[in-house]
């Protein structure tokens, strides 16, 4: 299969090379080509199928165009797609109603990207600190974690500890402590009577899948209860699923104050994003203060809660718990052959390659030539996070792959 353009009909390489002069440079894909693509499956224009193993970093959880997705988004389509928050619109309330009832939350502000329910979160916290806990006027602190990733607007940037991604992005946003993840000793140490919030993801995705020990995510409820502090909990890459659980933190029982979700909550359809947490913290917005042209538009409204739907089942998240655990007996069957280490939790792993081997990037390129496609972090880490519709026998086989790859 070859796609056809005004200049042509043009293949990957020639695609990959017209990219080069007209578009910025801030991302280094792998040098693939996807035309189309269905279910877990993805096809490049020379008509090569691959399976996915990334899902677009979790915003494909429900694999590419599901039927009910793409039926809610045509229906919509047809009807109404945005009013801006001029007006009302009429799928709104309804989306607002049933994720909030989906997360145990009680009041939800609809955004579009993960970076702008990031933001969104950081200006209620401050607002909250100001006018509840009566911390002085741009005073307040925000505790968040090493190696997070957040986003990448100035803000978002100011507290990373990836030179990547911070490096010429100066001068930054003051207001931030950074303390070690999984390190409840110096967190409890960083907060103070100015601490607004503390920011953290239940498993930190970008960094490798790093999983937190059995205890922290409860003592970091505990710590900020304690300290009269707000927990947030970015669950835009956890949430909704991807760890066998509707929300990452759900694993230890904890209920944080307010959650950051988006990606997979449109669906791979449309950027859908939210905040959704107290009624007395998101209360403390009034009209005027924030806003979004497009946040919570009809079209994201219906998509998002036709998202929510099918979460409300629990299939999603009882195939995560089940097929992750076929994912971790086929990793832990990889150690000290080829493997050297991994984290996953849910349908979600962080794989170490012992780097003889090659770099994470090298590795995944020899499995994109074998027909697997998924994404390198750091070194020599490779992410495997597939979309939760993947079967056990597909699953097996990305496996089978990998074995080849490291043999």
């Amino acid at each position: 299969m070859t796609t056809t353009t005004r200049t042509g009909t043009r293949g990957s390489a020639e695609l990959i090379r017209a990219e080069e002069p007209v578009l910025a440079h801030n991302y280094h894909p792998l040098p693939v080509v996807v035309s189309r693509a269905e279910g877990v499956w993805m096809e490049d224009v020379e008509g090569r199928r691959y399976l996915d193993l990334l899902a677009g970093y979790s915003a494909l959880n429900f694999g590419h165009r599901h039927p009910a997705l793409v039926e809610a988004a045509h229906r919509q389509l047809d009807r109404l797609t945005l009013t801006s928050r001029a007006f009302h619109n009429d799928r709104l309330a309804s989306f607002a109603e049933r994720l909030a009832a989906l997360t145990g939350t009680e009041m939800v502000l609809p955004m579009n990207t993960g970076a702008e329910a990031v933001e969104s979160g950081i200006k209620v916290a401050r607002k909250w600190a100001y006018d509840v806990k009566g911390v002085p006027a741009d005073a307040a602190t925000i505790v968040v974690a090493a190696d997070n990733f957040h986003g990448r607007t100035t803000t978002i940037v100011s507290f990373s500890t990836d030179e990547t991604a911070r490096g010429g992005f100066g001068p930054f946003t003051p207001g931030f402590r950074i303390v070690p993840y999984n390190d409840l000793a110096a967190l409890r140490a960083a907060v103070d009577d100015t601490t607004a919030a503390v920011l953290i993801e239940p498993v930190q995705g970008e960094a490798g899948v790093l999983i937190p020990d059995d205890g922290y995510l409860a003592g970091v409820r505990e710590i900020t209860r304690r300290a009269g502090c707000l927990f947030i909990a970015d669950e835009i890459q956890s949430g909704l699923g991807r760890t066998g659980h509707t929300l990452a933190v759900e694993h230890e029982g904890v209920v944080p104050d307010v959650v950051l979700l988006g990606k997979a909550l449109g669906g791979g359809i449309v950027p859908v994003s939210a905040v959704a947490g107290r009624r007395d913290v998101l209360g403390v917005l009034r009209p005027g203060e924030h806003g979004s042209t497009f946040g919570g538009n009809p079209l994201a409204a219906a998509v998002g809660e036709a998202v929510v739907e099918l979460l409300e089942t629990g299939e999603y998240q009882r195939r995560a718990a089940e097929l992750g655990v076929q994912l971790r007996e086929g990793l832990a069957g990889l150690v000290g052959r080829g493997v050297v280490g991994f984290r996953a939790r849910g349908l979600w792993a962080g794989v170490d390659v012992d780097p003889s081997l090659g770099t994470g990037r090298e590795i995944s390129e020899r499995l994109m030539g074998r027909g697997v496609l998924v994404k390198d972090t750091h070194g020599s880490t490779v992410r495997v996070a597939p979309p939760l519709t993947i079967t056990s026998g597909e699953l097996g086989g990305a496996l089978s792959v990998l074995e080849e790859v490291l043999r």
